[in-house]
């Protein structure tokens, strides 16, 4: 970051760091021209021969570091995962089934307030989902006359609805084991949220950007990975699971 900072300060502004330095003494020298006329070509030339190099050596971290940019995402892209890998992941956690773990994954709490974090700033309709989503809190009753599938997953209720798993807050209070409050992506075929979370964790595993236990929880560190993937991949960083990160992972 330090690199590329530099070097987006000497292009912006190509002598902003020198010229000062260099024009004090110039002003200074208005009132004894006279006396010293001799002395002020010698003492800008100086100048610009120390700030030519100086500029010249903080532009160069600008080119590399956009080099290294381009190669670390490069690299990212030539990581993922070949598709028969991801049928492997797949097939490995076709019985997968998620534990609560709240002392390693503490769970989050119901706030009728919650906002998803910067939401508002993911662009398209594959977000909308996350921009619009609102915690809320119901009985069993008004979440089975709406939705199809309502079950129990990894220590709390969730509801399926068109191609998202969302948490069933109020479902059953003594079942709301959450590690992350918000939607899920898995695709239409309505996958199991916990056995799709497992396949994204050892898919990122094999990649180098999760460190944790397969373990099938949007946890922080699930999370932590997720959006280090996604900012390699120029994509939104939601630090979750959405349609054009899964889509990118080859899993939709």
């Amino acid at each position: 970051e330090t690199s590329a900072q530099t070097g987006t300060n000497v292009s912006g502004q190509p002598a902003g760091s020198a010229t000062p330095s260099a024009e004090q003494p110039k002003k200074g020298m208005k009132g004894r021209a006279a006396t010293k006329a001799s002395a002020t070509p010698a003492a800008t030339a100086a100048a610009a021969a120390r700030a030519t190099p100086r500029a010249a050596a903080s532009a160069a971290p600008s080119v590399s570091a956009t080099s290294q940019q381009r190669g670390q995402a490069n690299a990212a892209a030539a990581k993922k995962p070949a598709p028969q890998q991801v049928q492997q992941i797949k097939a490995q956690h076709a019985n997968f089934r998620a534990q609560p773990k709240p002392q390693q994954v503490p769970a989050v709490t119901y706030n009728q307030n919650y906002r998803i974090q910067g939401s508002d700033q993911w662009q398209g309709p594959q977000y909308e989902v996350f921009r619009s989503y609102r915690p809320e809190w119901h009985d069993q009753g008004w979440y089975r006359s709406r939705y199809n599938r309502v079950e129990l997953i990894g220590g709390g209720y969730y509801y399926w609805n068109n191609g998202y798993w969302y948490p069933a807050w109020g479902y059953d209070t003594g079942a709301q084991y959450y590690a992350y409050d918000g939607p899920i992506y898995v695709g239409h075929r309505a996958e199991p949220p916990d056995r799709v979370i497992a396949d994204v964790q050892a898919e990122l595993q094999q990649m180098g950007y999760y460190k944790g236990e397969v373990d099938g929880l949007l946890g922080p560190m699930t999370r932590e990975a997720l959006t280090a993937y996604q900012a390699d991949q120029g994509l939104a960083t939601t630090a979750a699971i959405d349609e054009p990160t899964l889509d990118s992972l080859g899993m939709s």
